[in-house]
């Protein structure tokens, strides 16, 4: 049975989080959407009162869940962006990668992002809209930042790098559902047909002079 957590113990109560996260994954890739709170519970080894403590709700967790993966996707995407390469491949690592994260754990993606049409009763009005939203503006706004410190794109740049940042993360999320759901060709030809689409003027924007390079 877990204890109440002792004042001056920060370590142990960050540890338990992350334990409680660690089995709400292996659930989530098991069951994907209809992942329960129940079944993370018993995953656990606790109560799911215990699970509500550390959480409140399935939308605690799930947000918690969002933070814990958009961190580990955005290491990624800037990792593969600042990759010794030309632009173009730049380009087209960071949207594999993206790729890539979504095709190795399906059921995470589809946790995140698509509701469960049965989900049990004690948990439905859970909106996932609602939640996938703030993940995919701050992917956005992240990719925004990461083009206007390196691309010079002339007055009104800072706007406009908001603009593409944000367009490039609908654009893969939308794109990369379909693709998900429907597979109709490999991830190879996916990346390059969105790499076309997007190179135009990114292709002709100069670096930055005070900035990293892209």
């Amino acid at each position: 049975m877990e204890t109440t957590q002792r004042a001056g113990e920060p370590g142990a109560a960050e540890r338990r989080r992350r334990e409680l996260l660690e089995a709400a994954d292996r659930v989530v890739l098991r069951d994907g959407p209809k992942a329960s709170m129940n079944a993370i519970a018993a995953e656990a080894g606790i109560t799911k009162p215990i699970l509500y403590r550390h959480f409140g709700d399935k939308a605690g967790l799930y947000q918690a869940l969002a933070v814990r993966h958009t961190d580990a996707l955005l290491d990624s995407l800037r990792a593969a962006l600042d990759a010794p390469a030309e632009r173009r491949r730049r380009v087209e690592a960071t949207l594999d990668t993206y790729l890539a994260a979504i095709e190795a754990r399906p059921q995470v993606y589809r946790f995140l992002m698509h509701p469960a049409e049965d989900s049990h009763s004690a948990e439905r009005g859970f909106d996932v809209g609602l939640h996938s939203a703030p993940l995919l503006r701050r992917l956005g706004e992240e990719l925004a930042e990461v083009i206007g410190e390196r691309v010079d794109l002339g007055p009104g740049g800072e706007r406009l790098a908001r603009i593409w940042g944000h367009g490039i993360v609908g654009m893969m999320h939308a794109a990369g559902d379909w693709w998900l759901g429907e597979r109709p060709c490999d991830r190879a030809e996916l990346v390059t047909g969105l790499t076309d689409l997007l190179w135009g003027r990114l292709a002709t924007a100069g670096n930055r002079h005070d900035g990293p390079g892209f």
